[in-house]
């Protein structure tokens, strides 16, 4: 598909020739100099859901720039994910730096606008060519030799001013979903405050399973599905419309994902990621979930599932996992002391009310995360008839 007033030949080009490509890096965290301060550092989390990014989570001092190899990127920088959620990226509005979870793109040759779209249609190719045995990664090097269609700079920014109108609808649905994720957590977390029940630990109630283990980079884009770290960390209850895919092997043993099994986070590079939890309640089709991330299988009949997606969201359960997650530039639950860790859980018939109640809130909140699908599969749909 193209506009009719474009007819010229596509220049094949690298990413070398059309931006510069710089990675990232974490200040020691035991430091407090080099936190707080006024420089915006991204993690990959926060990164992909919007166009635009303008605040982090977290900032750092010069001086902690200056002590990492975390760089200081001008406004407009691509800011792509080189690990875990391979080939996301959003744009900086302003002067900011990432973690070593980017391969970020400065551009020279090409509308900057343009290029955050066309490196979108490369995803697969960015996965294609990471390696990694404990996680898939990809360097700078492989980055910069991605080979890319581009038209003139006219049609280039024709392209770009379409996509965007699209992204300028998902970044209004995208508010009125976190307004709404707002209220319910607030909910949540009231509810939970004073919770009477009986004292167990996740032992108690089932046992604990990895991810994917032993893949490379060709091992994804076709075959079985599996549920990725952006799906866990983002929702409640794991979404059906958010899987990829990996090739598995007829004989080869990986851990299946169940009904009921709920999933957290194991490793990110910064403490408030890990031990972030989603509770799948899809249908029984074999099903995968990500290395970054591990499960737990219940076999115990005290709790409901639909309870626990959101007893493990409320405040009171994430101030409990932060002590667990262990690290100085990249943390780890330690999932022993997970399983371990001691929580009330209250009876079967209060744990049916909570989660009634705040399901209510969940189904409105599906309905405009739905909307925003939509929206998302229109622009996935222009970015593969639009781009060579």
């Amino acid at each position: 598909m193209r506009f009719p007033e474009f007819s010229g030949e596509w220049v094949t080009k690298s990413i070398n020739d059309l931006a510069v490509v710089i990675g990232g890096g974490t200040p020691d965290t035991t430091v407090k100099s080099y936190w707080d301060g006024e420089i915006q550092w991204f993690t990959p989390s926060e990164i992909g859901k919007n166009k635009y990014v303008d605040s982090s989570l977290r900032t750092i001092t010069e001086v902690g720039l200056n002590n990492s190899s975390a760089k200081l990127l001008p406004p407009n920088t691509i800011l792509l994910s080189s690990r875990a959620t391979i080939g996301e990226c959003s744009l900086s509005l302003r002067e900011c730096a990432t973690n070593q979870g980017f391969q970020c793109l400065v551009s020279k040759k090409c509308n900057v606008d343009f290029l955050y779209y066309l490196i979108q249609t490369k995803k697969k190719d960015l996965i294609r060519k990471s390696c990694g045995s404990t996680f898939l990664e990809i360097s700078a090097n492989e980055v910069r030799k991605i080979q890319v269609s581009v038209p003139s700079d006219v049609e280039q920014q024709k392209i770009a001013e379409l996509l965007s109108l699209i992204d300028e609808r998902i970044a209004t649905q995208n508010k009125i979903i976190e307004k709404l994720q707002s209220l319910i957590k607030g909910l949540n977390d009231n509810i939970h405050k004073g919770i009477k029940g009986e004292t167990v630990c996740f032992s108690d109630l089932g046992e604990a399973y990895s991810g994917l283990s032993g893949k490379g980079g060709d091992d994804f884009g076709y075959g079985e599905p599996f549920i990725t770290y952006m799906n866990v960390y983002q929702n409640t209850y794991i979404s059906e419309k958010d899987y990829e895919l990996v090739q598995i092997a007829p004989n080869e043993k990986q851990n299946s994902v169940q009904y009921g099994d709920a999933l957290f986070t194991l490793s990110s590079e910064t403490p408030e990621e890990v031990g972030i939890g989603a509770v799948y309640l899809g249908n029984t089709q074999k099903l995968y979930l990500n290395s970054f991330c591990f499960g737990i299988h219940f076999y115990d009949e005290r709790v409901l599932p639909q309870y626990l997606a959101h007893f493990i969201s409320s405040s009171s359960f994430r101030r409990a996992i932060y002590p667990l997650a262990q690290g100085s530039t990249r943390f780890n639950l330690q999932k022993n002391d997970f399983m371990k860790m001691k929580f009330l859980l209250p009876s079967l018939e209060k744990q049916g009310h909570i989660a009634n109640t705040l399901d209510a809130l969940h189904c409105r909140l599906a309905n405009e995360k739905s909307l925003t699908e939509q929206y998302i599969l229109l622009k996935k749909y222009l970015l593969s008839l639009m781009f060579i």
